[in-house]
């Protein structure tokens, strides 16, 4: 049917019902996914230099949400502000997932587009928790700018860093928000002192608060000095006064610490400060300058939740962050990835089509999926072409999405952020109008940590189960399923427990698929520790032609301790190069399970030296069976060794707690890598096994009656213990001796 026929009656019903007098929640049973669109008129289209695409990104609980809440409220695109965790029983606009509202975290990232003085901003909220980092990913792969928030008690915490890190790879520029100056123990200052230490930002900040704590009144700004006082009903009225007495001089030190900063990062503007002095508006250019190149941090600061400093945030987004023209793409040619191929937002409609499919997700008319133009113009009836297959695909609707709402849109234009109905692809897939061809860069995926064996409840369900499974791999790239060989369990593996657990409650909610999981299991790894020479004949005769292929050369570390690595090496023609790519082949298949653990090896380089042939028996199989007995042969000597996740830890709880922290941590076979105290409560920085995490968080709560928390993430594979490695490998052996029989 066609889809305004299908929403009018949609929302006639609705309306009827509320006539009615009943709750709309109590008739219409929506899946927790599943976004429907408000009909109405298309967007208002904004030239490239006055569109914003930016993300809120930090650490959980730094009051992103709530953020963004106030964002939507003050540019006028939401009539009623409503509080993280569904207080009031209607739950922050972004978080519009039924999960979100009941753990009170942001799961997936929210995409919505509003204005701001007459600039279009597109924004997306992303999740603050480390086993939700996918989605930081791949918002930050699009977006032309950040907000950073964090919080002004806090400060930098682990998440933090993993988010910066994120920004750097992909060259993303970012305003420092402090929020929550309300909060007990707020120390601004302290937090700006810890961007330059800890994440080595060349940060000053613009704006100084007036009181903190239950003190705060307002807020400084440091370039204008002027003071700004956020009153009337949700701090709507904006009243602006000259600086406190009590705060000039403390004003005048952070604009000269501000002048400062811009001048080690900008030489011309240091010879403009220095020979003649700057005005405001100087000031203004060179922060936009420097923060787009990433040389300058500009650190605004507020508190979301009583409604202090956003609409000054707001300035600050338009006035420092760049539009889609100051922020260079390039794509690859497909004929040749080493050659980039600049795009263009200028002259939309003189340019091929170009755009990135970045995220999926499932909607009620098929697949929804979330695009962000290069170049070119999108237009719905278009046809389009997936670099990835070949596909032509003809765009049935475009729309621009506000939460869980859409709103339909004719076309876009390079620079904007979009979604698309219909078009069936994977994330990060590559489109354009066909006639050029080129792919842009694929977003980094983290490799998952934890693994568990599922299976549904019932065996009935067992259909279902495979088509909720093959939709979450499809969405979400950090979701990886495989049978195990032997139990020929599922296996399903994740960023952590409460990234499994999710999906498990989601196929309990929309599919009816309740599950059982098994103990979780780590991804331990192997790697060899010395160099180890191989000459290994595969041999086999049994009538007829037989099979041959000898190999020689090294097995030894790799330099990438991460990836495995064949290097060809040979001279003349005893190995023929048609059979090089099967010895590359039995090589990688050998890695996939280690001789101690049966794990798959990481960080291992084959050097093929020389080998031999026979004339008659050589073959592809041949060559691949004695790269694999090669291997086997050189593992032996090479010093084979197992590796398991560690965890950077971050343990927060008051200060009475400091003892039993580090002792709960020491008994995880963790270690203390440093320990901060400020304000009464006690901060710990620990690397623990992942193997050694399981139940942390239930004997954390137990030793500080409820009041410690903490957060992990990733941080790289390590050697486990010679005694816990013996009896791995001794369970490993009994395991496979009880398979043989």
């Amino acid at each position: 049917r066609d889809w305004h026929v299908m929403a009018a009656v949609f929302r006639t019903s609705l309306l009827g019902v509320v006539r009615a007098g009943k709750h709309v929640a109590a008739c219409v049973r929506l899946p927790m996914t599943v976004r429907f669109a408000s009909v109405g008129t298309d967007a208002v289209m904004y030239p490239t230099d006055r569109i914003r695409n930016i993300g809120i990104s930090a650490h959980i609980d730094s009051g992103k949400t709530t953020l963004t809440e106030r964002v939507l409220f003050y540019t006028g695109k939401i009539k009623e502000m409503h509080e993280v965790k569904g207080k009031d029983e209607v739950g922050a606009t972004m978080d519009s997932m039924e999960l979100e509202r009941e753990k009170g975290i942001t799961i997936q990232s929210a995409a919505t587009f509003t204005t701001w003085k007459d600039h279009n901003i597109n924004i997306i909220d992303t999740p603050g928790h480390v086993d939700f980092t996918i989605e930081v990913e791949r918002a930050l792969r699009v977006l032309d700018g950040a907000v950073l928030v964090l919080c002004s008690v806090g400060g930098v915490q682990s998440q933090t860093l993993t988010v910066n890190r994120q920004m750097r790879r992909y060259n993303v520029p970012c305003i420092a928000f402090i929020n929550k100056l309300d909060r007990p123990g707020a120390n601004p200052l302290r937090v700006v002192d810890q961007l330059k230490a800890k994440l080595l930002h060349n940060a000053a900040v613009i704006q100084l608060p007036i009181g903190v704590e239950s003190n705060l009144k307002g807020i400084v700004d440091v370039i204008t000095r002027k003071a700004h006082y956020f009153e009337g009903e949700n701090g709507t009225t904006i009243r602006e006064e000259a600086v406190p007495a009590d705060m000039v001089a403390q004003v005048d030190e952070a604009r000269e610490k501000l002048l400062e900063a811009l001048s080690m990062a900008d030489d011309e503007f240091a010879h403009q400060y220095l020979e003649h002095g700057v005005n405001e508006e100087q000031i203004h250019q060179a922060i936009r300058k420097n923060t787009m190149k990433r040389a300058f941090t500009p650190v605004m600061m507020g508190s979301a939740l009583k409604n202090t400093g956003v609409q000054l945030l707001l300035d600050g987004v338009v006035k420092y962050l760049p539009t889609p023209k100051d922020v260079p793409y390039d794509a690859l040619d497909m004929a040749d990835n080493n050659v980039k191929v600049p795009l263009t937002v200028d002259a939309p409609d003189q340019n091929p089509f170009v755009g990135l499919a970045f995220k999926i997700e499932r909607g009620p008319f098929g697949q929804l999926t979330y695009m962000r133009t290069y170049q070119g113009t999108l237009r719905r009836g278009d046809y389009i072409h997936n670099m990835r297959d070949g596909k032509k695909v003809k765009v049935q609707r475009v729309v621009r999405m506000h939460a869980n709402q859409m709103v339909d849109v004719k076309e876009v234009n390079a620079g904007e952020i979009c979604a698309m109905f219909g078009v069936d692809c994977n994330s990060s897939d590559t489109f354009t109008d066909g006639k050029l061809k080129v792919v842009m860069q694929s977003m980094h995926v983290p490799d998952p940590v934890l693994s568990v064996a599922m299976k549904p409840k019932l065996p009935k369900d067992l259909e279902v189960f495979a088509k909720a499974i093959a939709r979450f791999q499809k969405q979400d790239p950090t979701f990886r399923v495989h049978t195990d060989d032997e139990s020929k369990e599922t296996i399903v593996s994740g960023m952590g427990e409460l990234h499994l657990e999710i999906y498990q409650e989601i196929m309990s909610r929309e599919y009816n698929c309740p599950t059982v999981s098994g103990k979780p299991k780590v991804a331990f790894r192997e790697t060899i520790t010395r160099k180890a020479d191989f000459d290994y004949t595969h041999k086999k005769q049994s009538g007829g032609a037989g099979q041959f292929g000898r190999v020689i050369g090294t097995l030894q570390p790799a330099e990438s301790p991460m990836q495995n690595n064949f290097s060809d090496k040979t001279v003349g023609q005893n190995v023929p190069q048609t059979f090089i790519p099967s010895i590359e082949k039995g090589f990688l298949e050998s890695c996939q399970r280690g001789p101690l653990t049966g794990h798959p090896m990481q960080g291992v380089e084959f050097i093929l030296r020389d080998g031999a042939t026979h004339i008659v028996d050589s073959n592809d199989l041949s060559f691949r069976m004695a790269a694999i007995g090669a291997v086997r042969q050189a593992m032996t000597n090479a010093g084979p060794i197992v590796l398991e996740p560690v965890m950077s830890v971050e343990v927060s709880a008051p200060e009475e707690y400091q003892g039993s922290l580090v002792s709960i941590i020491n008994k995880r076979k963790g270690s203390v890598v440093g320990t901060d105290a400020k304000e009464g409560y006690a901060t710990i920085q620990a690397q623990v096994p992942l193997n050694d995490m399981f139940g942390f968080s239930s004997e954390l709560r137990a030793n500080t009656q409820g009041k410690g928390e903490f957060t992990m993430e990733y941080l790289e594979h390590r050697p486990v213990l010679p005694n816990a490695q013996a009896e791995m490998v001794a369970a490993y052996e009994k395991k496979r001796q009880e398979g043989s029989k």
